[in-house]
């Protein structure tokens, strides 16, 4: 009987941006360069991201069942199911019936729940839909926040100034409690570092620090969430797997100053992909 599922498949649940280099435009790639199939369930589509002046916006909310009952016919297992920006309420009901339908033992469920940045949630981001999101973490293996979406999942006040470490590990663990497995807290600044806070259940969390260099750009969260992915379906440890796609993403934003490139047009990676080390 004809398999389609003889090879490690992702199943990438995010918005296709045309222009900008985030979301399923840089995923795909990547988590395919690091052996992984990668099957992108397309949310939206944006001619180019929101930061720009204008863009072209369709809606594929009212695609999204049709799409995946296609995925059923043939009966496709994943060893992963990752999802990244969800613009509606509908859209993150629907990525909870996803993975109830699709994952199996061996899967790999990973949230990037892409909520707001610098303190706020995304206009578009509603209180139920805020809620919502904090069901979805429920399901997650693993959990990619950064500091605004954990404050928003743990209803804990954003503040500027420092945190201490306790404080994070605090919230990573209020998020384990709700049934994350492994979370990362990403892009927290601390001086000239920029950390991350691995929180893996039954372990000792740790802050992870690199030097900060340049200024930020858009992608490099969903940059992030696809090494982790294609990582945990390749059984990479999971520190491991945070401390290559840091140091990946620095080198991303080093090739890309040089170049002098906008802020709005992500980053360079296809510069420095071949120093991705492969598992």
């Amino acid at each position: 009987m004809l398999s389609h599922n003889n090879q490690k498949k992702i199943a990438l649940i995010n918005d296709f941006t045309g222009f900008g280099r985030c979301s399923i435009a840089v995923q795909l790639p990547i988590i395919s360069y690091l052996g992984v199939q990668c099957c992108p369930l397309p949310t939206s589509i944006f001619s180019n991201h929101t930061g720009f002046e204008s863009f072209y916006f369709d809606d594929y909310t009212n695609r999204m069942d049709a799409y995946m009952d296609e995925w059923k016919k043939l009966d496709l297992r994943f060893e992963g199911i990752s999802s990244g920006f969800l613009g509606s309420m509908e859209q993150i009901q629907f990525v909870e019936k996803f993975i109830e339908q699709f994952q199996t033992h061996r899967t790999q469920v990973i949230i990037d729940p892409v909520m707001g940045d610098n303190g706020k949630a995304y206009t578009t981001y509603t209180k139920d839909m805020c809620q919502e999101m904090k069901k979805l973490v429920h399901y997650a293996d693993i959990l990619t926040p950064n500091l605004t979406e954990c404050c928003i999942l743990t209803d804990t006040p954003y503040r500027d100034e420092k945190w201490h470490n306790n404080d994070l590990f605090h919230m990573a663990d209020k998020l384990s409690k709700s049934g994350a497995k492994k979370i990362v807290i990403t892009g927290i600044p601390m001086g000239g570092y920029i950390a991350n806070i691995i929180y893996e259940k039954g372990l000792e969390p740790k802050v992870l620090k690199r030097r900060r260099v340049g200024k930020e750009r858009s992608g490099t969260g969903d940059i992030f969430a696809a090494v982790i992915s294609a990582d945990a379906v390749n059984d990479v440890p999971f520190e491991a797997s945070v401390k290559r796609a840091a140091t990946f993403i620095k080198q991303c934003i080093e090739v890309t100053e040089n170049r002098d490139i906008p802020s709005t047009d992500g980053v360079c990676f296809e510069d420095v992909l071949y120093k991705l080390p492969r598992s």
